[in-house]
This record gives C-alpha cells, structure tokens and sequence, in this order.
C-alpha cells in the first residue's frame, strides 16, 4: 500500500491486488461494500492520519479507480464538518464511486528492457499499445485488450517491468509520446 497527499484534505492510496490478497480481500469485497472492506478502509484512514497528521472524521468521499490487474487506486476527499454528535461517535460516512479500467499501464527503467518486452508481446500477436518517456522512466499503456490477452500481457509486462504508480492522465499530460500507436510493432520493426 502505498499512500501519497494531494493537498490539505485529499490523499491518494494505491492498493496492489497484493495487498488486497495479503488481507483476504478481492476487488468484489471492496464492490460489494463488504465488513471486511469497511475493516481494511478504517485501517487504512488510520495509517494516513499517522503519516499525514490528518485528523479524519465525518464525511469522506472516496473515489476507487480499479486498473486490470494492477490494483486500485483510491481518492479520499474529508469533508469538513462541524457535526459534534459525528465527532463523538466516530462516525466515518463514505460515499463511494467506483470506475472500472481496462487500461494497462507499466513503466521501465531501462529501454532495453522495452525493447526486450515489445520483441515478447510480439510473439504472441500482440502489437498495439502507446510508450511515453516521463521522469526518466518508459511508460508502456495499453487499452482495450481482448479478455483472453490481458493477463498474457500483464505476465510479459511484469517479467520486464513494474505496475505504474502515475496515472496514464499525468503521463500523457506531463510526458512525452515517444510511440503513439501500435508501439510494439514498431519497436520491433526498429530495434530487430
């Protein structure tokens, strides 16, 4: 888990499936709004309070963006309010908002590692995907991938690389495109 202050009253908390598995929790837990979910997401606002020196307390929005077996990433927003009866009973109210993405995103150190990757992808057919360069890192996106493809992907991406932490907005915002379509096959076609 790893946590990370956006501004006085957000913070930002990625979760790999690692860690939800480590706790015995599935992303379906976490869907169906489950008690152990509403266990983990206490422990979790406690750890940010520590960290951050953030007292949470009444209402909090939470925005969880699930990433293809990457984990998830979880917007907290404190609302402040002045509620005293809240504040006595500790009463934590969430409102959550759930959006589920396809998108595959990993990032490289090295570019040979890239080049390694594309020339794995390729053997099995798979071709498209978008690279960018953004803080000294390469960043390998990858949308609508054919269900039976992705975890074959992700296993070829992880051999090379590691899930990314930035999201692919920031990327592409604040990075640079090296490779805008069908970056595999052109790696390959380049660097063979």
């Amino acid at each position: 888990m790893r946590l990370e202050r956006l501004n006085y009253n957000k913070i930002k908390i990625f979760l790999t499936l690692d860690d939800l598995n480590d706790r015995g929790l599935t992303k379906e837990d976490v869907l169906k709004d489950s008690l152990k979910w509403h266990q983990l997401f206490h422990e979790m606002l406690e750890e940010a309070s520590e960290e951050f020196g953030v007292d949470i307390h009444g209402s909090v929005a939470v925005e969880i963006f699930s990433m293809q077996a990457q984990g998830m990433v979880m917007i907290v927003t404190m609302e402040e309010q002045m509620d005293e009866e809240l504040l006595e009973d500790g009463f934590i109210e969430m409102q959550v908002t759930v959006d589920g993405s396809e998108d595959i995103l990993f990032e490289f150190r090295d570019f040979e590692d890239v080049i390694q990757m594309a020339k794995s992808l390729n053997s099995v057919q798979i071709e498209e995907g978008s690279l960018y360069f953004y803080k000294d890192k390469y960043f390998y996106h990858a949308a609508d991938l054919e269900g039976g493809n992705i975890h074959r992907v992700i296993a070829i991406l992880a051999e090379y690389g590691d899930s990314a932490f930035t999201s692919i907005h920031v990327i592409q915002e604040y990075g640079k495109v090296l490779i805008e379509a069908n970056a595999v096959k052109k790696l390959v076609e380049y660097f063979s």
